[in-house]
């Protein structure tokens, strides 16, 4: 395909009239520049939060199908609002849900993921010189039942539209200048990180730093998708995603805190060949992703399980821990949703002891208690007392002079 941007709005970008209204010119700018623009946008503001509390008013538990299809909405009003917006200025414009658009997904409802895009009428309306404004988030299962693909879905729409369109470059557009050391909504000392490895982001983006969802890129890095991530309320270079240099070189990139987790424990499980994947396969087939896992030292044949989960599957995994117990007689369950993940991100980390030292000694010295660590080659992690998160976020951001 000739020239091709990919650009995608988030819900802070188009939450109001004339915010579609300047994003609608941003737009035009870029048609300029290239013959083919692919634009993907999320609902607007608060709308995804606000239908989401309707159905809970009306149901305590909705099923997911009918919940997709309610969430499925808030989308087409702003893609729909967007290409009006477009037309208006004297550009050519169309909307397209997900399922217009092509996108098949698997049968998941609510963390759905991507099987195929089908790019025939995608094509088409680029070919007529039309700006193609998407549907994030969202999908058709083989069913034609609508489908979401879970929290920052509109990101990985976004990126999979880049990697089959084989785009120049895909533009995430957001509330903040680029991916930053912490939150600077947290942090004030926060810098904007220029450029920043795949690897490194996508460790950020899964421990609660709020940049971008950790499958957009996986999708990037796995196609080769030139990536950057821009404000939508001013110009400026934003971070650029590439692959990563100097792997030798021993330097944090940045921190991160998490805490829309919880923390699940099961107590005294019998310490017997299978039980700890009779737990764990059964949590996956429910689509439970489980973040960190801890299981202690074996003690008069039993040993305690813990792990964490995402808010958004808490109540449903403590259902289910609670009904594996009993199947396999182990004591009790029980849970902790003020815990938070604080986090340290960066290459060589694994292989320098230091860097371990330096972590640990600034959680000690704030006299904060950890409860559970996972380490890997980029990246520390902890969990500690929720009430400590933002204190411990700002305590390691200056330790290690980000």
């Amino acid at each position: 395909m000739e020239s091709c941007i990919v650009q995608k709005y988030g819900g802070t970008s188009v939450g109001s009239i004339e915010r579609i209204q300047a994003v609608a010119d941003r737009i035009i700018e870029t048609k300029r520049e290239a013959k083919n623009v692919v634009v993907v946008v999320s609902a607007m503001g608060k709308t995804t939060d606000d239908l989401i509390n309707m159905a809970k008013s009306i149901h305590d538990n909705p099923s997911s199908r009918e919940l997709d299809q309610l969430l499925s909405t808030g989308e087409q009003i702003s893609i729909a609002l967007l290409a009006m917006a477009i037309e208006a200025k004297g550009s050519r414009a169309i909307s397209l849900t997900g399922a217009q658009c092509g996108i098949v997904t698997d049968l998941v409802h609510k963390k759905a993921r991507i099987n195929e895009i089908k790019t025939n009428r995608l094509e088409k309306e680029l070919g007529e010189g039309k700006v193609v404004i998407v549907a994030g988030f969202q999908g058709l299962n083989e069913y034609s039942d609508v489908t979401t693909l879970g929290r920052g879905g509109s990101d990985t729409t976004a990126v999979a539209l880049a990697a089959v369109l084989k785009a120049d470059r895909c533009e995430i557009y957001t509330d903040v200048d680029g991916v930053y050391t912490a939150d600077p909504r947290k942090v004030e000392s926060a810098r904007l990180i220029p450029e920043i490895s795949y690897d490194e982001v996508l460790e950020l983006a899964s421990l609660g730093a709020q940049v971008l969802h950790p499958r957009s890129i996986e999708l990037a890095r796995r196609y080769k998708v030139p990536l950057s991530v821009l404000s939508s309320f001013k110009k400026s270079k934003g971070t650029k995603i590439v692959e990563a240099k100097k792997m030798e070189k021993v330097e944090i990139r940045g921190v991160s805190l998490d805490d829309d987790i919880a923390k699940i424990s099961m107590l005294e499980v019998p310490d017997r060949p299978g039980i700890a994947f009779k737990i764990l396969s059964e949590l996956a087939e429910n689509h439970i992703h489980l973040d960190m896992i801890l299981q202690n030292v074996n003690r008069n044949g039993v040993n305690d399980i813990s792990f964490t989960v995402p808010m958004d599957d808490f109540q449903e995994a403590v259902t289910l821990c609670q009904k594996l117990a009993f199947e396999i007689g182990a004591q009790k369950v029980v849970y902790d949703q003020g815990v938070a993940k604080v986090s340290i991100v960066g290459t060589g980390i694994g292989t320098h002891a230091e860097i371990a030292s330096k972590y640990f000694q600034t959680l000690y010295n704030l006299g904060i208690n950890i409860q559970m660590i996972s380490t890997s080659e980029i990246k520390l992690s902890s969990i500690i007392d929720g009430t400590c998160g933002e204190e411990a976020l700002a305590a390691l951001h200056d330790a290690f002079e980000l």
